[in-house]
């Protein structure tokens, strides 16, 4: 007889025990951070040991794909930490007026393509770390043109919520692909 398995256990390993880094008790820039860090693992962890799969598409016609959510990823990092918060002028990499669903549509299973996504997303969440990591406090805010002024803090709540929502996404994807499943 063969004992079953909750769905969440199985994708398993160190990747996924050392994903939560936060402690309950930390403070909250350490608390946001630190939950911010682990939806960002399990990004990763759900596109590991994958290459031109990435670019699997899910459904006709949709055009989402592992790849795709990478490369919106790190243009939504881009867009909150570089232009809001930082002020830099930043437009997005994957995604323009003319092509609002570039970071999607080109999401090609083209070995550079991915190279160039995986590159981005590291460079653009690296940035967030470091500008999170430096801010005086949370209250540092940015310039937003549909919210106006946007805090630090917002912007932390905001990205652990695109990430949760994305990565519901990624799992249905990678168990497409694979069959691999769990947390």
């Amino acid at each position: 007889m063969s004992v079953r398995s909750r769905r969440g256990q199985l994708f398993g390993g160190e990747a996924t025990e050392s994903r939560i880094t936060a402690h309950v008790n930390a403070g909250e820039r350490d608390m946001l951070a630190g939950m911010l860090a682990a939806q960002r693992a399990t990004l990763e962890l759900k596109c590991s040991g994958l290459g031109a799969e990435l670019a699997e598409r899910s459904v006709e016609p949709s055009t989402l794909s592992l790849l795709g959510l990478v490369r919106h990823l790190a243009d939504v990092e881009r867009r909150w930490f570089r232009r809001v918060l930082a002020a830099q002028d930043a437009p997005a990499l994957f995604s323009s007026p003319d092509d609002p669903d570039g970071d999607f549509d080109g999401a090609v299973s083209d070995p550079a393509v991915v190279e160039r996504a995986w590159e981005a997303w590291r460079a653009e969440v690296a940035f967030a770390e470091r500008f999170t990591e430096s801010a005086p406090d949370l209250e540092v805010s940015g310039k937003d043109g549909w919210l106006g002024e946007v805090p630090l803090r917002w912007v932390l709540v905001h990205m652990i919520e695109e990430y949760a929502r994305h990565n519901g996404h990624a799992d249905l994807l990678r168990e497409r692909i694979d069959g691999a499943i769990g947390v």
